[in-house]
C-alpha cells in the first residue's frame, strides 16, 4: 500500500441517451485514463468511470482515496442514500462493492460539474477520438 493520500475524479459522457458514451478519469497527481463504453446510457457510462476510479485506486495500492464526480447518482447509489431501481445498474453497484472493500479507507464524495471538468474533458476527448 502506498502512504499518502489519493484523489481521482471520474465522469461519463453519453451523446444521445442512449448513445455513443465514455468515460474518464483523472487525478491531480497526474493519472489521466478514458475509455469508451459502447452505445448505452449516461447512467451507464458514470458507473463504468467510477469502476474505473476504484481499478485505478487499486492498481496504485492506496490506502487513503478519495473519489470525487459529480455524478449525484453514482455517488449516492454507492453511500447507500438512494436505492438502485434499475436492474441493469445493480451489477455495477455489487462490482462497485467488491472494489471498494480492497481499498482500507474509502471516501466517495459529490463535486459540483465546474470541480469536475477534467474528468469531463476525458470522457468527451474518448468520444470524439472515436468519430475520428
Amino acid at each position: 500500500m502506498t502512504a499518502g493520500r489519493l484523489v481521482l475524479h471520474f465522469d461519463g459522457a453519453c451523446r444521445g441517451n442512449p448513445g455513443p458514451s465514455s468515460w474518464g478519469v483523472w487525478s491531480p497527481s497526474g493519472l489521466e485514463r478514458s475509455g469508451l463504453v459502447g452505445r448505452t446510457t449516461n447512467n451507464v457510462a458514470e458507473w463504468s468511470g467510477f469502476l474505473a476510479a476504484l481499478d485505478a485506486a487499486l492498481e496504485a495500492a492506496a490506502a487513503d482515496v478519495e473519489i470525487r464526480a459529480d455524478s449525484e447518482l453514482v455517488v449516492k447509489q454507492f453511500n447507500g442514500v438512494y436505492r438502485v431501481k434499475a436492474p441493469h445498474l445493480a451489477g455495477f453497484l455489487r462490482q462497485a462493492q467488491e472494489k471498494a472493500r480492497r481499498i482500507p479507507r474509502l471516501r466517495v464524495v459529490h463535486v459540483r460539474r465546474e470541480e469536475n471538468r477534467e474528468a469531463d474533458r476525458l470522457a468527451n476527448e474518448a468520444l470524439d477520438g472515436a468519430r475520428g
